[in-house]
């Protein structure tokens, strides 16, 4: 007899969604804002790196366990990433962010002084 799996939360599924987002870039756009994208690539292909690997959820920095926002830091240097959730058209704020077909992923990459 087959095992079933018990089914996901709207909450797993965004959070799966965010990290596919964060982890391979899939899923979604990467916006970089000015600052990030004039550091030199060493060190801006070291920050994508950082927000890649980033794990250290905890309820401080995701209290709604969606996995949407994180800090790393580089070079003594702080940086936050974020995720958002559109409608198709960006014009406004997706009705279900655990629906792919109806919600844009927007993952902007900045620095802590940005914010």
């Amino acid at each position: 007899m087959a095992e079933t799996q018990p089914e996901k939360s709207q909450i797993q599924i965004i959070a799966e969604l965010n990290d596919n987002l964060r982890q391979n870039f899939q899923g979604g756009e990467i916006m970089m804002t000015r600052a990030i994208a004039e550091l030199k690539e060493t060190t801006r292909l070291q920050v994508l790196q950082a927000v890649q690997n980033f794990s250290d959820f905890n309820p401080e920095n995701d209290p709604y366990k969606e996995h949407d926002f994180g800090a790393v830091e580089v070079e003594n240097e702080r940086y936050f990433w974020k995720i958002d959730y559109y409608n198709q058209g960006q014009n406004s704020g997706s009705e279900d962010p655990s629906n792919p077909e109806i919600t844009r992923r927007v993952m902007t990459i900045m620095q802590a002084s940005e914010y």
